[in-house]
């Protein structure tokens, strides 16, 4: 017999983290695929992408693996805008 699940539509949610929590993660997540989309829309290497947004390329290629926990918001907005993307839109 087969299991069936309905989604919420999003993984943290689905995971049944905080409410809190979920929302940081996701803030983190669409910073982070920011960042990897401009990488490759831009088709420039981790070390390029580094230079641009004032990391070490090892930064790079943790945004790249998908290492949440290891930055915070603050850091991936810097790294966003230090690239002059704006992933996130502020309501007025």
């Amino acid at each position: 017999m087969v299991n069936s699940h309905q989604t919420k539509g999003n993984i943290f949610d689905d995971l049944g983290i905080d409410p809190a929590e979920a929302e940081v993660l996701k803030i983190k997540a669409a910073l982070m695929n920011s960042i990897i989309a401009y990488i490759e829309r831009e088709k420039i290497t981790q070390q390029e992408a580094a230079d641009v947004m004032a990391v070490d390329r090892a930064r790079i290629s943790d945004v790249c693996r998908g290492n949440i926990a290891k930055f915070t918001i603050d850091m991936l907005l810097a790294m966003n805008v230090r690239a002059d993307l704006h992933p996130i839109t502020i309501a007025a």
